[in-house]
């Protein structure tokens, strides 16, 4: 595949786990399978039992029916290709399947730190301003904050990966990692990309690290107001409301931080896929189990669901 008169390279090799012997990487294949199954399940379940319950119809759900199908499609992106290296050691991916990986990496990514935000955002007027709650998110603004949303995640994935992909790559093709991210791929670029480099770290900044001082901020005003309750029973709720969305925030954000802001120099590759791992694919597992364990509700709707479905002799 030739790029004007520079590029030269028309397949990619995905390290991934390569370096480890045979008998890890079955082992591997296996674990990641398991966690990519229960991935899929429980965010479908989320999906399903959210839409079908109607103690379940309010902002807060409809929230987190979308971070369930961002969830999905974060894992389907990744996950596949990288059991494929593992079970059948087809590390090569061809320069489109990159783009296109990487592409839909961008998207999920920033939609779902914009959608953390907006989640951080919608706690925030429950609790600090509950009287007016119904009117501030109303229908028509749930569906703006989420069709924002996602579409925050368009701009920096068309940016990101056309600029990249217009580079020279003249070779070595040999991506160290598990899938096509931009520091591993950019490092195969044959020409200056410290332009790039600098537009990238404003990106980053602006859907990682802006989403992340929102929720901060959304958070301090939350405990603020919460101390301020006279009831110990208000505040255990309000907590309650709380609890789960900050420990998939507090999950997602203390990854993705350490992987994009630390220095090159002190980030080794196999660290740098650790902490990939961490929020591809071990945190879109964690979260439906997050928010079923932690939340009252959803444990109540699931039974609910389970008894129409089941009927209760078999529950």
């Amino acid at each position: 595949m030739m790029w004007g008169n520079w590029t030269v390279v028309s397949e990619f090799v995905l390290v991934s786990f390569s370096t480890l012997s045979s008998e890890i990487q079955a082992l591997l294949f296996f674990l990641f399978l398991t966690i990519y199954l229960v991935t899929l399940m429980g965010n479908v379940l989320i999906i399903l039992v959210t839409t079908a319950d109607s103690a379940l119809q309010n902002p807060m759900y409809f929230f987190l029916r979308n971070l369930s199908f961002l969830e999905i499609g974060f894992n389907l992106v990744i996950v596949p290709k990288m059991l494929d290296t593992l079970i059948i050691q087809d590390t090569t991916i061809s320069f489109l399947g990159c783009a296109t990986q990487m592409y839909f990496f961008f998207f999920f990514g920033a939609a779902e730190c914009c959608l953390l935000a907006t989640m951080a955002y919608d706690r925030y007027v429950a609790i600090c301003d509950p009287l007016r709650y119904p009117i501030i998110m109303n229908r028509r603004a749930c569906a703006q904050l989420a069709a924002a949303s996602w579409f925050s995640g368009f701009p920096v994935a068309t940016v990101q990966t056309t600029w990249i992909f217009s580079f020279p790559f003249c070779g070595p093709n040999r991506v160290n990692h598990f899938f096509c991210d931009s520091p591993p791929v950019i490092a195969l670029v044959c020409a200056d990309t410290s332009l790039f480099e600098l537009e990238a770290l404003t990106a980053t900044v602006l859907f990682i690290l802006f989403p992340f001082l929102l929720i901060l901020g959304s958070y301090v005003r939350i405990l603020s107001t919460i101390f301020r309750m006279p009831s110990a029973e208000g505040k255990r709720k309000a907590f309650s409301t709380c609890s789960s969305h900050l420990l998939v925030v507090s999950l997602f954000y203390s990854t993705a931080i350490l992987t994009y802001f630390r220095p090159r120099s002190s980030t080794s590759p196999e660290s740098k896929k650790l902490l990939s791992l961490s929020y591809t694919v071990v945190t879109p597992m964690l979260n439906p189990i997050i928010y079923s364990l932690r939340n009252s509700e959803v444990k109540a709707a699931l039974r609910r669901v389970l008894h129409r479905t089941l009927g209760p002799q078999k529950i």
